[in-house]
């Protein structure tokens, strides 16, 4: 397990896409602008607006409660070891001796032929310490993470699907992600290509 400490300051601090920040706001504010522009055109005359008012502030102290949590999300690494500070603020360290190897691999996405890059931190268990996609964080952010921890990296070489790597590798995945019925079991010729 990982220490729930402080943040610890690393030589590397690498942090998620801005874009995505950009890009969900205007989505908020494209959804939610039209909404309360018409519950309050059709509330003002009868006097209920402050309903409607209420329900915008709970919104927008949601909003920002996010960005506050996106903006804090980070994870800093160097020879020494890697920390992460999650969307919820959840802080964990894990110092190098802590960690086995580093798993990198393409991943489909649901329903669609695009791929993402995927980068796994795992401990001597095998178990899942550190995850990185490629939704949040770039190519680059991810080789960082590689070179800086100077463990083994497993880099498999052909893109998988989540049913294939919840199929050899289900620690590595979220627990949503796991599928818990119909999963095959684990095959461990099958998972020798990462790292097993």
């Amino acid at each position: 397990m990982g220490k729930k400490t402080g943040a610890r300051f690393r030589a590397q601090v690498l942090r998620p896409h801005g874009h995505l920040l950009r890009q969900t706001t205007l989505s908020i504010f494209a959804f939610f602008a039209p909404v309360f522009a018409v519950l309050y055109w059709l509330t003002i005359p009868l006097g209920e607006w402050q309903y409607v008012a209420h329900g915008q502030a709970v919104v927008m102290i949601g909003a920002a409660i996010s960005v506050i949590g996106f903006l804090r999300t980070c994870i800093w690494v160097d020879e020494t070891g890697i920390t992460e500070r999650g969307f919820f603020g959840r802080v964990t360290t894990f110092d190098r001796d802590q960690v086995a190897s580093v798993v990198a691999l393409e991943l489909y996405q649901s329903g669609a032929i695009d791929t993402h890059p995927q980068l796994f931190v795992t401990g001597h268990d095998g178990q899942l310490l550190v995850r990185m996609r490629g939704q949040f964080y770039s190519q680059g952010a991810m080789d960082t993470v590689a070179d800086e921890l100077g463990v083994p990296v497993v880099r498999v070489p052909d893109p998988m699907t989540l049913t294939e790597l919840n199929r050899l590798r289900p620690e590595l995945l979220y627990w949503f992600e796991r599928r818990v019925t119909g999963r095959v079991a684990r095959d461990p010729e099958a998972g020798a290509d990462l790292g097993v």
